[in-house]
């Protein structure tokens, strides 16, 4: 697992985290979208926001 995959899993977890602290019967269904794309994207390594700013024209920026 490379740096940039444990990021994801790591920022998942903690919107996770944030999610459960308030309570999973207040917070609206869209704040599960993130965790849920950035937990695939570490998982699988292919994250499915870069590939949407990709089609939408943005180039990537060298560390």
């Amino acid at each position: 697992m490379n740096a940039l995959r444990a990021l994801f899993l790591t920022m998942a977890v903690f919107i996770l985290l944030g999610i459960w602290l308030t309570g999973f019967a207040n917070v609206h269904w869209f704040l599960y979208v993130p965790p849920a794309m950035l937990a695939f994207a570490g998982i699988t390594g292919i994250c499915p926001g870069l590939k949407i700013l990709r089609k939408l024209g943005l180039k990537d920026s060298p560390l």
